[in-house]
Order: structure tokens, then C-alpha cells, then sequence
């Protein structure tokens, strides 16, 4: 599947005294890469849940190469890497033009709303590449 892409512009909150963006930030814009990427597959996490679906995040990683600062833009691309019955894997890149500045990957489960795991849906699977 291809990436979509999300741009962003660093926000001065997002930054320590330094002007560098504060490495717990990296994730929030995955996510917002991640629910991009969902609307684009016609899947927003709101219709997932509506199914009585959630997808947990069951595992986090981000790979920093080089800082962000205040007022850079960026470009998020999310696509999805693994796709099983129960779980689906996002990879991540983020970027300052050409520059590539962080990688990271999240692994979500899919559980019922009582959090117990739960097979995605045929049709969630199949507009996932599942």
C-alpha cells in the first residue's frame, strides 16, 4: 500500500527550551498519521467503534535520527506494514523535505469493547490490504 501523508508544522508547545520538538511527540503525530491513513480507508476509528471494536495499541517504537524544531514543517507517512485476523501493524516516517528526521511502528490488537481480543471484521480486514 502506498503512504498517506500528513503535514504538520511544529508547534511551540511541542518543543523543549531548546527549540527541539520533545521526543514524546513523535507518537501523538503518529497517531494523527494513523487516523489519517483510517479516514483515507474509508474506516474512521469512530465507524470501528461504532462495530463495538477497538484497536489497543499493544506496542510502540520510534527510531530519532534527527531533531525537529520549532516551525519546521513536516510530512508524516503512515501506511500499514502487517495485517493479520486479530492485529495490524502501522510504520511510520517523518520528514523535513527530503530529510528524514524519525521511523517508528505501532502494533495495535483488536479487542471487543469488554478489551478482550477480538477477529477484525471481513470487510475491516479486506479495506486494511488483510
Amino acid at each position: 500500500m502506498t503512504g498517506v501523508q500528513t503535514t504538520l508544522r511544529v508547534r511551540y508547545a511541542e518543543t523543549d527550551m531548546m527549540g527541539v520538538v520533545h521526543h514524546a511527540t513523535y507518537p501523538v503525530w503518529f497517531e494523527v498519521g494513523r487516523s489519517d491513513l483510517m479516514r483515507e480507508l474509508g474506516l474512521p476509528y469512530t465507524e470501528i467503534e461504532s462495530r463495538g471494536y477497538y484497536l489497543m495499541l499493544s506496542g510502540l517504537n520510534v527510531e530519532y535520527r534527527r531533531a525537529a524544531r520549532y516551525d519546521d514543517e513536516l510530512t508524516v507517512t503512515t501506511y500499514i506494514s502487517a495485517i493479520r485476523s486479530r492485529t495490524v501493524t502501522f510504520t511510520y516516517q517523518v520528514r523535513r523535505g527530503d530529510e528524514l528526521l524519525a521511523t517508528g511502528e505501532s502494533r495495535h490488537i483488536t479487542t471487543d469493547k469488554q478489551y478482550r481480543p477480538a477477529r477484525m471484521p471481513e470487510d475491516v480486514l479486506a479495506a486494511l490490504g488483510g
